[in-house]
């Protein structure tokens, strides 16, 4: 992506800024340069916010990371908690008990049911329920109410209410849980616990079910809405990156790391512990946000296609990085959306919002297979670690991608490199593509309005960015521009860097 600037001597160019960009978790803005025919010359994605935490965690213990790194972020902390402690359990060389690895796997099950409920009802769904033409002011949850009722309102809080208890009860709070250690897990559950959690799992089930039938009513009915998502506006030929069992079924807590290619044949298949002989990360001058690519083909820019090492991660990728799901309803709602889409894999981003109502369902199915086992009350909650530390790396699907966390330590345990190959990163240069792609086909000769503005922002929304956990790079200086204005809003100074 060349960028362009207001002083651009061969051209006037102009400049549309959407500040602050909305429903995302995170803070951002879009810049969208013109050229003198009012045609879209390029875009920009600016994430004006810094976390540190691959910095500032070097020098503590090792052991504290499963408490720090939920804090980057309070919509996803579950997600950085389960990859921190995995990654314990390899840098201590030790096993999880089977007690500890299916309770593990219950928390993150309802933990990934609310954040997709998250995501659909309150941050994507105003974009298709409520309309991508509709007032600002409607586009979000109190307008999703407004058109579906106020009972459905009532049951999407109550069901996530009711599935964060799940987390809350194993690790003491919802929002930064603590409760695994290398080994096990910190707290396990008698029969009643179970039968409660057994109680939620199949409700959760029901809301899965009833959200993907409010899908097909509301958005697969309306003819300007398919369009939308099998259009050209938001399509992009990429690889495809996520989790799978050992039948190539998605998988959130486990598995091996399968990557397909544009025509969705396997490119490559490896143990998290080989990331780095796949993956590497690029960094650009004007972004805190690293831009991971496939190594063995190499950065090539912001561009798409098989010669391109941009791949991508999160629902739609894990659908189409895998040979189905390994559950029975979800399956079959994974065949009937690639019927629906002309095939797999599916290229069209909006279709991601589609793919994490399917997770939604497979997630509920797997909590209650889960919790229907009653050999999770036993006991046996941790194998304890005997060996000395040196290197660790552990991997989960966090609700918006394939995220690694990688840590080494001295011999005392003691932290002296991390590395946090965060979920939304997978997406970046996507995410830049597709803001790019989306202002280039909407715009033109200096039009615009507020549904086209809102409809740029869709080509983010759908990939659900956590700008919060994805900005770690610090690769040098960000451009900044410091505007100074008087009592009367009237500009009296700019400073750039």
């Amino acid at each position: 992506m060349d960028g362009c600037s207001e002083d651009d001597p061969e051209e006037e160019v102009k400049k549309i800024t959407i500040d602050p960009i909305t429903r995302l978790e995170g803070h951002g803005k879009i810049e969208i340069f013109l050229d003198d025919k009012g045609n879209v010359k390029n875009a920009y994605l600016q994430i004006p916010e810094l976390r540190g935490f691959e910095v500032f965690s070097l020098g503590r213990a090792a052991e504290e990371m499963p408490r720090i790194t939920p804090k980057i972020c309070g919509v996803c902390p579950t997600a950085h908690h389960m990859a921190s402690t995995k990654a314990l359990d390899d840098l201590y060389k030790i096993e999880p008990t089977e007690t500890a690895r299916k309770i593990r796997e219950i928390i993150y099950c309802a933990f990934m049911v609310e954040d997709h409920a998250l995501h659909f009802y309150f941050l994507g769904s105003p974009d298709f329920i409520v309309g991508p033409g509709a007032p600002a002011g409607s586009r979000n949850i109190l307008g999703v109410i407004e058109k579906v009722g106020l009972e459905t309102g009532k049951r999407v809080i109550e069901m996530r209410k009711r599935l964060r208890s799940i987390i809350t009860f194993f690790g003491g709070r919802v929002i930064h849980p603590v409760c695994g250690l290398p080994g096990g897990v910190s707290k396990g559950l008698d029969e009643n616990e179970r039968k409660n959690i057994e109680g939620i799992a199949r409700d959760a089930i029901d809301f899965a079910k009833f959200s993907l039938d409010a899908f097909r009513n509301i958005v697969l009915k309306n003819e300007e809405y398919v369009k939308l998502i099998t259009g050209d506006i938001y399509r992009h030929r990429t690889y495809y990156m996520g989790l799978v069992d050992k039948n190539n079924k998605v998988n959130f807590y486990d598995g091996k790391i399968r990557v397909v290619n544009p025509d969705g044949r396997e490119f490559a298949k490896f143990d998290v512990k080989d990331f780095g002989d796949h993956i590497a990360e690029h960094k650009e001058e004007w972004s805190y946000v690293k831009f991971p690519y496939l190594k063995k083909i190499g950065w090539k820019g912001f561009t798409d296609g098989e010669k391109s090492g941009v791949y991508r991660v999160a629902p739609l990728a894990r659908l189409n990085a895998s040979d189905g799901m390994a559950t029975e309803y979800a399956d079959k709602e994974h065949d009937a959306m690639f019927k629906t889409l002309g095939g797999k894999p599916s290229h069209h981003t909006l279709a991601f919002h589609w793919a994490r109502l399917v997770e939604m369902l497979y997630a509920a199915e797997r909590l209650l297979e889960l919790s229907s086992d009653k050999s999770i009350t036993s006991k046996d909650l941790r194998n304890l670690p005997e060996r000395k530390p040196e290197e660790g790396i552990g991997v989960v699907e966090a609700p918006r991608g394939t995220l690694i966390h990688h840590y080494r330590t001295d011999e005392r345990g003691v932290l002296n490199y991390v590395n946090l190959l965060v979920a939304t990163y997978g997406n970046a240069a996507a995410i830049s593509m597709s803001i790019t792609k989306a202002a280039e086909n909407l715009i033109k000769k200096g039009q615009v309005s507020d549904e086209i503005l809102n409809k740029v922002e869709m080509a983010f929304r759908a990939y659900d960015p956590c700008m919060a956990c994805a900005t770690h790079s610090l690769p040098g200086q960000m451009p900044l521009t410091l505007n100074i204005y008087d009592h009367e809003r009237h500009l009296i100074k700019k400073l750039s860097r």
